[in-house]
């Protein structure tokens, strides 16, 4: 009989960083800043895994116990890593010449993890969210970046507001994305440093939130549909916003 792993996800920043999926864990065994706890996996997973200098001995199970361990919905390609959690840095310690992307209490980690994906992308400097009202890094969220949460800073702020009034007083204009403002992001100048807010989907940008940015922007969508999942519409800000030379910042 395999060893099966244990049971239990940890809660965010309760216990290790589980990481399931062939891309995010192979991306995270790449990751000199993770420190790997355990590997466990099929014979056949094991086998396909690219990653080079595996820090330690994987074990190998069945297929069911990751199964039990993860549950039958989770697509973990018969591979799981349990990690440390990658250290977070402040605001003050992000890169201030690109793009940052903030999200205003986006919790799904499906799209959370797409939005890793995208700012992984497109070169974003970092992702923001609020340490409440945010995903926990689960398994669900690595899976859907599929690797991309190893390359983009992670900062998590206890008052976003705040945070916003920060990232201004290091030279960021923020941006802040919601369909109904008259301007729109394409061809609007915008250039970094910057920092893009996106709310979540039905409830937008909090009232504080949208009075802290300094300008609001749309997407130009030509059909009838107006609005995107927010995943998606960060991918096409970020696209939008692409290539611009970084405008010079006071000291």
């Amino acid at each position: 009989m395999s060893p099966t792993p244990p049971r239990k996800e940890p809660q965010a920043d309760a216990g290790p960083d589980i990481i399931y999926g062939t891309h995010p864990v192979e991306a995270a065994l790449r990751n000199p800043n993770r420190k790997v706890l355990a590997l466990w996996g099929t014979r056949n997973a094991l086998n396909r895994l690219q990653a080079q200098n595996i820090p330690l001995s994987p074990v190998i199970i069945n297929p069911k116990d990751l199964d039990r361990r993860l549950g039958s919905d989770a697509v973990h390609q018969g591979i799981l890593l349990e990690a440390s959690p990658l250290p977070q840095p402040r605001l003050d310690q992000i890169s201030r010449e690109g793009t940052v992307v903030v999200l205003d209490q986006i919790t799904d980690p499906h799209n959370v993890g797409a939005i890793f994906r995208s700012c992984a992308a497109f070169g974003a400097t970092a992702l923001v969210t609020t340490a409440r009202h945010s995903p926990e890094s689960s398994g669900v969220l690595f899976k859907a970046a599929s690797g991309a949460a190893e390359f983009v800073p992670f900062v998590k702020v206890t008052n976003l507001a705040r945070a916003l009034e920060e990232l201004k007083s290091y030279g960021f204009y923020v941006a802040g994305l919601e369909g109904s403002a008259e301007r729109a992001i394409e061809g609007a100048g915008l250039a970094p440093p910057l920092a893009l807010v996106l709310g979540a989907e039905g409830k937008g940008l909090r009232r504080l939130t949208r009075e802290t940015c300094d300008g609001l922007f749309r997407l130009d969508l030509p059909g009838p549909i107006k609005s995107l999942n927010v995943s998606n519409a960060c991918a096409l800000a970020l696209h939008a916003v692409r290539g611009r030379k970084p405008r010079a910042v006071e000291t």
